[in-house]
Formats: structure tokens, C-alpha cells, sequence
């Protein structure tokens, strides 16, 4: 129990339900709202390089999001069951992954202040993927 107190275990298990609850409510929204998400995007990336991809890319996002937020709420419960972190730590690669898929997307789209506000989730994602590994 007095593991469970600890400031890693801690760092480990609150950096995770961060992530699992940020890309867990993503990507279910465009799962539950695919169409409202993709009229959404289609108009964000309308200007750029990528608005022909939207149709392609929107399932590749979500899927990743999805997983990231599914495996940080698996490694959740695998570090209070058995101390192990190895769930929680694909989760937080997959995490990261999703934000570099995010920022690149936001760059794309000259939407400079939505990329720079992704950076302290990849800072999040940074940080727990060194306490987890």
C-alpha cells in the first residue's frame, strides 16, 4: 500500500488519467459524432495541403486516440493490480503519437495557437512516458 503513496506511482497514475480521460473523450466524440467532426475538419483543413486527406486521416486519428486513451485506463488498473506499467506505457507513447498527429495537422493548417496549445499535453505525454519506463 505505502508503493501506492509514492510520488512515481502517483506521477504514474494521475499523468495516465489525464491522458486517458483527454483521448477517451476525443475520440469517442468523433466516434459518437463522425459526421459533425468530419464537416468540422473538412472546413479547418479546407485552405491547407491535408483537405483532400480529411476522409482518410479522421479514422487513423480516432482509432489512435482511442487506443491511447484505452491502454492509459488499462495501465491504470495494471499499476493498481500488480505495480506493472508496461500497459500504461503504450498509452502514453500512443498519447504522444496522437499529439505529434495533432500538431503536424495544426501546423498544416496554419492554426499556429491550436498547435502551440497542444505542447503541454506532449510535454505531459513526454514526462510520463520517462516515469513509466
Amino acid at each position: 500500500m505505502s508503493d501506492l503513496l509514492s510520488a512515481t506511482t502517483s506521477f504514474q497514475l494521475l499523468s495516465l488519467a489525464l491522458l486517458a480521460i483527454l483521448f477517451l473523450q476525443s475520440g469517442l466524440d468523433k466516434v459518437f459524432d463522425y459526421q459533425g467532426n468530419k464537416a468540422y475538419l473538412t472546413g479547418h483543413f479546407k485552405n491547407s495541403p491535408l483537405a483532400s486527406t480529411v476522409g482518410l486521416l479522421m479514422p487513423v486519428i480516432t482509432i489512435l486516440e482511442v487506443a491511447a486513451g484505452i491502454f492509459s485506463a488499462i495501465g491504470i488498473g495494471q499499476i493498481l493490480m500488480n505495480g506493472s506499467t508496461s500497459m500504461g506505457l503504450i498509452g502514453a507513447q500512443l498519447s504522444a503519437l496522437s499529439i505529434v498527429s495533432l500538431f503536424f495537422g495544426q501546423r498544416m493548417a496554419k492554426d499556429y495557437a491550436g498547435a502551440g496549445g497542444l505542447v503541454p499535453y506532449f510535454l505531459v505525454c513526454l514526462a510520463a512516458i520517462y516515469m513509466l519506463g
